[in-house]
């Protein structure tokens, strides 16, 4: 299989015969082994197989984004790091240049997402609650080149809002995975995507944000919906 650069800054693609793969360039030599993950070896790199069906923002590529805000040398803010693994592909896309604080509010996680931060010198654990970022923002730098939020609240957007304009510098990204059920398990998701359009397009949000995204993540994730705004 040749790997080639994807659209998508960070990211490469391969295929197999009709079936396309996603990658990332790994950052170390010798990557995590997350279950179920492949390995592709090719001149002198190895590049490391990206699945949509267990990460939001590669189900979110596969359904066509066409920005992420993440680059090579990015600083990064990751709300709801869960074990690390769409981190640690991230960390891959930011290079060693770059630098993300992953956080998370589960103990047990966090002690799993120290090891993945072990081996990579671009990533730090943290252990804290996305609701009260005043209670991390000595450990957060000042602004940040991106915020990325993956986390399963009702609340998920205020959340989202809140970490966005406490850390996000002015043209900046902001990257949000939603969980309709989450939010609430009564309402169709599509009226829930639709009121956080409206919130961004003609809310009190609308005179920061700007959405310049947005995926639907079907059939990879049920009732998610994928998000990136850019901070006027």
């Amino acid at each position: 299989m040749k790997i080639a650069p994807h659209r998508i800054q960070g990211a490469f693609e391969g295929r197999d015969g009709r079936r396309a793969f996603l990658f990332t360039k790994s950052l170390v030599p010798e990557p995590e082994a997350f279950s179920g993950q492949s390995l592709v070896r090719q001149g002198g790199a190895t590049y490391r197989e990206w699945d949509p069906r267990r990460s939001k923002l590669a189900a979110a590529i596969a359904k066509g984004l066409q920005q992420t805000g993440i680059r090579e040398d990015a600083t990064v803010l990751y709300l709801g790091a869960s074990h690390g693994l769409t981190p640690s592909h991230v960390s891959d896309m930011i290079g060693a240049s770059g630098f993300m604080i992953a956080l998370d509010v589960a103990p047990r996680v966090v002690r799993d997402l120290v090891f993945v931060c072990e081996a990579r010198e671009n990533m730090a654990p943290l252990l804290g609650d996305a609701k009260h970022p005043e209670t991390y923002a000595d450990k957060v730098p000042k602004v940040v080149d991106v915020v990325y939020q993956d986390i399963a609240q009702r609340d998920q957007v205020p959340i989202f809002l809140k970490n966005c304009d406490a850390f996000l510098k002015r043209g900046g990204y902001g990257l949000l995975a939603v969980k309709a059920r989450s939010i609430d398990v009564a309402q169709r998701p599509a009226e829930i995507f639709k009121e956080i359009k409206r919130e961004f397009e003609n809310g009190e949000a609308a005179a920061r944000y700007v959405i310049v995204d947005y995926r639907e993540l079907d059939p990879f994730e049920k009732d998610h919906a994928f998000f990136v705004v850019k901070r006027r």
